[in-house]
């Protein structure tokens, strides 16, 4: 069964509509529709507004409207922000990222066991070290 976690970036390009990887698209779409599932990161809602108010990021609504948007498709769903992982992420082992956000996003797929949907060259590295599953997009 496919876990996955949508990095803001892939997130954002499926909400767009943009390019994907074909076998990353395919994962998502068989992991949506019944055999696995597919989370959003509050983490996520935080990164697409402060992008949106820094003009870094064109999007056709609102933040809030774009990330419910997201949770409204079939198989998508929040993944639980508690405590944990966020302490968790000052405590990654190895080299991780130094990007707090990548931090939380790693700590947080590493606590349930999910793998990180992305393009960000330094997740797919920590992944390639052996320390958070991913899928790059």
């Amino acid at each position: 069964m496919a876990e996955l976690l949508l990095d803001t970036c892939a997130l954002v390009w499926l909400g767009n509509n943009e390019p994907l990887d074909a076998g990353a698209r395919q994962e998502i779409a068989l992991a949506a529709g019944g055999s696995g599932e597919v989370f959003v990161s509050p983490i996520s809602a935080w990164e697409i507004g402060m992008l949106v108010s820094k003009s870094r990021l064109a999007i056709a609504a609102t933040p809030d409207a774009f990330f419910e948007a997201a949770l409204a498709l079939p198989g998508v769903l929040s993944v639980p922000l508690t405590p944990a992982p966020l302490i968790a992420s000052s405590f990654l082992p190895g080299v991780p990222p130094r990007d707090p956000t990548d931090r939380i996003f790693i700590a947080t797929a590493r606590e349930h066991d999910l793998r990180i949907v992305t393009r960000d060259r330094a997740i797919l590295a920590y992944g390639a070290a052996g320390h958070v599953k991913t899928l790059a997009c």
